[in-house]
This record gives structure tokens, C-alpha cells and sequence, in this order.
């Protein structure tokens, strides 16, 4: 079993945002399982029988697995030695105080069969996935919490486009309120996202957010067919994401192709 320790670090400048992508249902060996388990904290092997069904308890064995071995590739701190904790709202926050992990953050975002993590230093971060296939939402859903205009363009497209286009939006709201670090506190209906053009996003909020639209960017991809990911991040001068990485964590990983559909 190679040892996660031993992956050489990577380089992570101010701007750039690194994603790693874990299928967790491909990962079902039970050597590695107990790999992972050795280097969680108490009470994360604690949470994870909790979990009723199988699968539930797999994405959670390899999520806090993820994120302790990812970190672990910007910093000096070993996988078992990362500490956390969770501001006001709930987002779990890195707490070591090695100076290898000044101004390091992250976020991480699962749906169906795919976890997602981004990482950045010195800037905020919020991603989210949602699997587009297996996942049917009503279009209420939108009428009651989307934005009066996101609505309205959501309304207009023919009924076989209006599920895709859900996913659109909801992964870019999401992304925001994540990197904003106050979840649903924030008002879904109080920003929103016009896609003016192929390939664009723009965003917009009222006043009552205490925000300014210009300080975010956003992406979105598919890493496959099923799922669409977007990424909000504070905006600076010299932004990219580069690259996106698939992993096992603490057995593989490689780098795949990204092609964002859309970017403000």
C-alpha cells in the first residue's frame, strides 16, 4: 500500500484553484478502506457505522480520507495530523497552526457516486456538484427560491431543457453561498445568475447581501456526462484552475482534461 505521506508537494500560488475528483463507488477495496481509517481522528472513525447503508458510509470513509490526504499535498502536516473545525454557519475550516497552512482552504461538495474537493490558498472557495442524470428535481423548486429573473428564463426554455438548466443555476448558487461560508443563511432569491451567451455567466445581487458581485468568478464543467461542477472563487488578477485531478486517494491519481462550458 504506497504511503500518502510520501506524494511529493504540490505547488499551489495565490489565485490558482486545484480540484481532485474521487468516484467513491469505484473504491471498494477493503485494504485501502482500512488504510484510510487508520489515518481519520477519533471521532471520525466514530461517525463513520452511523451511516445506515453502505454506500453512505463509503463516501464518508473516503471524503474525510480525501481531504486529509490532499491537504496533505500542500503542506507539511501528515494526513492523521490535520485539525478542524467549523465557523458560525457550519463550513469546516483547517485549525493547524503550521505555518505551511497559512492561508490554505478548501471545499468540498458530493452527489451521487463523485466527491469533489478545491483548494486554494489566501482566497475563498465554494464548489458543488450535482449528478444531472440520477437526480430529477421539480421546477417548483425554482419558483420558490430562485430569483425572479433566473425564473423567468428558466420558464421560457422548452420542458426538455429546463432540468439541465436548473442544474446550471442551483450549482452556481450553491458554489456562491459556500464561498461565502454562510450556506442557506444567505437568501437564494436575493443574487442571481443571467447566461447571456454560450459559454458566459454573469452575476448580480441586491445590497441587502453586503457583497460586490466583481469580487467572484465562476466556472462550470462536466467531468462526465452525468455531472456538472461549478466553482466560485475570490477574484484575483492572475485567476485559473489548473488542473483538475481524478484520485484514489493514497493509490492513484491522474490529471483529465476540463473543459469549462461556462466562466464569468
Amino acid at each position: 500500500m504506497p504511503d500518502a505521506t510520501s506524494d511529493p508537494t504540490l505547488s499551489l500560488p495565490d489565485g490558482t484553484i486545484h480540484l481532485w475528483l474521487a468516484y467513491y463507488d469505484e473504491i471498494n477495496d477493503q485494504q485501502l478502506h482500512r488504510a484510510y481509517r487508520q489515518i481519520l481522528n477519533d471521532e471520525e472513525r466514530k461517525q463513520e457505522p452511523r451511516f445506515y447503508f453502505e454506500r453512505d458510509r463509503r463516501r464518508y470513509l473516503v471524503t474525510r480520507a480525501l481531504v486529509r490526504t490532499v491537504l496533505s499535498r500542500y503542506s507539511s502536516v501528515h494526513p492523521e495530523n490535520w485539525i478542524f473545525s467549523t465557523n458560525e454557519y457550519g463550513r469546516p475550516e483547517i485549525a493547524n497552526l503550521d505555518s505551511s497552512c497559512l492561508g490554505l482552504t478548501f471545499n468540498i461538495s458530493h452527489t451521487h457516486a463523485l466527491i469533489v474537493i478545491g483548494v486554494a490558498r489566501n482566497c475563498a472557495l465554494g464548489v458543488d456538484v450535482e449528478n444531472v442524470r440520477t437526480r430529477e428535481v421539480s421546477i417548483d423548486i425554482a419558483d420558490r427560491y430562485f430569483a425572479t429573473s433566473e425564473v423567468s428564463a428558466l420558464m421560457a426554455l422548452p420542458p426538455n431543457r429546463q432540468q439541465y438548466r436548473f442544474f446550471e443555476y442551483w450549482t452556481f448558487k450553491e458554489s456562491y453561498i459556500k464561498a461565502r461560508g454562510m450556506g442557506l443563511s444567505l437568501p437564494l432569491d436575493e443574487f442571481w445568475f443571467n447566461l447571456p451567451t454560450e459559454g458566459r455567466v454573469e452575476f448580480a445581487s441586491y445590497p441587502s447581501l453586503d457583497d460586490r458581485p466583481g469580487r467572484w468568478r465562476f466556472w462550470q464543467f462536466q467531468p462526465t456526462p452525468e455531472y456538472l461542477v461549478a466553482v466560485c472563487a475570490q477574484s484575483t488578477p492572475t485567476q485559473a484552475i489548473m488542473p483538475v485531478r481524478q484520485i484514489v486517494p493514497m493509490r492513484s491519481e491522474k490529471i483529465i482534461c476540463a473543459e469549462f462550458l461556462r466562466t464569468s
